[in-house]
């Protein structure tokens, strides 16, 4: 049985699903136009788009796929949109599932949005659906969304070579992936971080010799 497509409030962050026609104004406004557009679109399935129409048919078809729920993230108050996140190649009888199409508007880069909108994924699919394991896939050459996916507590797997074309070129995707039995000290590394100020990146956190791979390396006090 496929989960519930539920809203999940933090302190920083509301998801709420995907409304393809009432979300589509305001993800294009804030992913369109400024600096570093073609960054943040380069290795995203689809993008960057002509016009709000055409983002909104996109997310349409994006979000009708059996297998996923599309988030769209708002500040803790569900009034501004931050950016967007799925849950994806959900196979509930394995209790498994994978945090993507993920990405975040200027003004929530470097924030604990994007941190705390995965950490309240992981906790809903480890916690309440009972799920064993969580991925995260991405190009082999995106080099921030494989550090995001070691800070967040994932493990890498192995690459499979040529083994999509996306936008017209070869894709060799890097596999990461976290169990259940070691979520309880990536959970509590990520609240420790999420209790620090908002705007502070984790790797100012790092204490000398850790490596900053994984946000278990930061030893933060709660505040």
């Amino acid at each position: 049985m496929m989960p519930a497509a539920i809203p999940h409030q933090g302190r920083f962050v509301r998801l709420q699903r995907q409304d393809p026609v009432a979300d589509a104004a305001e993800l294009f406004r804030i992913s369109h136009g400024m600096a570093g557009e073609e960054a943040l679109w380069r290795y995203l399935p689809a993008g960057p788009f002509p016009d709000t129409a055409a983002m909104g048919d996109f997310l349409k078809n994006w979000g009708a796929a059996p297998d996923l729920i599309a988030y769209t993230v708002r500040d803790a108050a569900g009034k501004e949109v931050l950016g967007t996140l799925s849950l994806m190649s959900l196979r509930p009888a394995h209790g498994v599932g994978e945090l993507g199409n993920i990405w975040f508007g200027p003004a929530a880069q470097r924030t604990a949005a994007n941190t705390e909108s995965n950490y309240l994924l992981l906790r809903y699919c480890f916690e309440e659906l009972g799920y064993r394991r969580m991925e995260w896939k991405c190009h082999a050459l995106n080099e921030p969304s494989r550090r995001a996916a070691l800070r967040l507590g994932f493990n890498y797997e192995g690459t499979f070579r040529q083994h999509m074309i996306v936008k017209g070129l070869n894709r060799d995707t890097a596999w990461f992936a976290m169990m259940d039995h070691e979520w309880p000290a990536v959970k509590a590394a990520l609240e420790a971080w999420l209790a620090a100020p908002a705007s502070l990146p984790p790797f100012l956190c790092r204490p000398a010799g850790a490596s900053g791979e994984s946000l278990t390396d930061y030893n933060i006090s709660p505040v």
